[in-house]
């Protein structure tokens, strides 16, 4: 439960067009940064209730990473703050209104790549799945858990991925904004299609180089 639910909680202040939020917090950023990194205590815990050294190691091995990378993912979005001036999700958002020409992904290019690749270690996704490599390190924190409590394990780790996806669309490319909102001939055409869709479509993208990443790279052997 504490691997899953602050992943579910963040979702608490992600909004899916404008006015369609559950909480529209000024400092939304911060909320999310602040229940996702409660999942390194889930890991911890499930490590060392287990009472075994390989469970222990692997729940040592991946909080470190959570952790580490947490804080490049944090840096990384410090220069969209900074360029918005807001921690409030929906103004991001409003910010890069007008068409993909306005959207961060431009002048924020090296912060996003940043962002990815933390949000790829973040998650335990390949190339940055060494933490649980089943087949030289007993498979981390989880060795131990199987039905239920490994279900909810890996139902956290895909709801952080939705999660981190639907991050990137609202922080770096216009979220629930129409990419041809600059182009009038092709936006006026596309304008029943509702914020939720253009942002569900994003999100999906993202979670398809998620899958693509896993089958392209080799996994690195931990030593």
């Amino acid at each position: 439960i504490l691997a899953m639910t602050p992943s579910l909680f963040a979702w608490a202040v992600i909004p899916f067009q404008p006015g369609v939020v559950f909480a529209d917090l000024d400092a939304g950023l911060l909320f999310i940064f602040a229940v996702t990194s409660l999942a390194a205590y889930g890991v911890l815990a499930a490590g060392w209730a287990s009472n075994s050294k390989y469970a222990f190691y692997g729940c040592i091995r991946s909080a470190a990473q959570i952790i580490s990378y947490e804080i490049a993912m944090g840096f990384s979005l410090v220069g969209v703050v900074m360029a918005v001036g807001s921690l409030n999700i929906q103004k991001i958002v409003l910010y890069q209104s007008g068409g993909m020409s306005h959207w961060l992904i431009w002048p924020l290019l090296p912060l996003f790549i940043v962002y990815w690749i933390s949000a790829l270690a973040e998650t335990n996704r390949a190339p940055f799945d060494l933490a649980e490599g089943e087949s030289e390190i007993v498979a981390g924190f989880h060795v131990d858990y199987s039905g239920m409590g490994f279900a909810m394990f890996f139902l956290g780790e895909y709801a952080n991925m939705i999660l981190i996806s639907a991050l990137a669309s609202l922080l770096f490319f216009g979220g629930w904004a129409s990419p041809f909102e600059g182009i009038g001939f092709i936006h006026s055409r596309l304008t029943f299609i509702p914020g939720a869709v253009w942002l569900g479509l994003k999100t999906s993208i993202f979670l398809f180089i998620y899958l693509w990443f896993r089958a392209t790279f080799p996994r690195f052997r931990y030593d």
